[in-house]
């Protein structure tokens, strides 16, 4: 049994929350420079070296890549073999996250009730978490600042089994339409298909977590993703809402099985700053 103490939780959630709001992934910064060189908009152009010199500055100067640093959305593999010792364990999570964002400067914009108070609960706490349990005695920590422009341009949709992958197409484009420079593209949508109302939006969201320079490893989904990318690239909305070939980085599918006169569909918009950090815990 390998026995993994709070307060190492702690320290480790506190350095992914500066770290994913400070740093870009490498595969990102090659995504980006991929459409830069096919892209013939000379705005968009522009507008995409303006996004990874935003992305350069952030580094060296150690500052959040965007005002907007999200929603703590922090995703836990627990190994079955590991006991969490010297404290609750979503507790060590959330004051990781307290830490995190008074270390880092980083914006808090949780508030404690969503509707008739909406007072900002001033340390960017509580994180939202979800966690697997795994088979193994490691403990793998996935943190990913979620902004509020991205977010507001997801949906959930219960589509009927009828309406079939055209119908499923048809509506993931129509929200990349609807959503226009709102989630700050070049965007990656997370599609999340099947489950059930509630699976399906966390699969789209864990869909997300996929490197982009990596295909999705079934093929007839990867099959999609390509003819879904291509159409939104079409849509001209381009970086930032401002026109072009470059509306999307990449579409990222996770499935699973549903009831039969179900079919569960979610698009989870993520923006170019595409934030997330992970940490294993041995």
């Amino acid at each position: 049994m390998n026995r993994i103490r709070t307060q190492t939780i702690t320290e480790i959630v506190k350095q992914l929350c500066i770290d994913s709001n400070l740093y870009i992934g490498r595969d990102v910064v090659e995504k980006i420079n991929e459409f830069r060189q096919k892209e013939e908009s000379p705005t968009a152009r522009n507008i995409l070296d303006i996004i990874m010199e935003n992305h350069k500055m952030a580094a060296q100067e150690e500052m959040p890549l965007c005002q907007d640093t999200g929603v703590a959305i922090v995703f836990i593999e627990l190994g079955q073999e590991v006991a969490i010792v010297d404290g609750n364990f979503e507790d060590a999570i959330n004051e990781g996250v307290r830490q995190g964002y008074k270390a880092g400067y980083l914006r808090k914009s949780m508030v404690d009730d969503p509707v008739l108070e909406r007072t900002n609960t001033g340390d960017n706490t509580p994180a939202i978490i979800y966690t697997d349990i795994v088979p193994g005695d490691k403990l793998k920590i996935t943190l990913a600042p979620k902004g509020g422009g991205a977010e507001n341009m997801s949906e959930v949709k219960m589509m009927k089994a009828v309406d079939g992958i055209e119908g499923v197409k048809e509506f993931v484009i129509d929200r990349v339409r609807r959503s226009g420079g709102n989630p700050c593209p070049p965007v990656i949508v997370g599609l999340g298909l099947g489950g059930s109302f509630e699976q399906s939006a966390l699969l789209a969201k864990k869909a997300l977590l996929r490197p982009l320079d990596q295909k999705n490893p079934i093929e007839k989904w990867a099959k999609v993703e390509d003819e879904l990318l291509e159409a939104i690239n079409h849509l001209g909305i381009g970086p930032m809402g401002l026109g072009g070939r470059t509306t999307a980085l990449a579409v990222h599918i996770l499935a699973k099985p549903c009831h039969m006169a179900s079919m569960p569909v979610a698009i989870n918009m993520q923006c170019h700053a595409h934030r997330h950090k992970t940490a294993i815990i041995p």
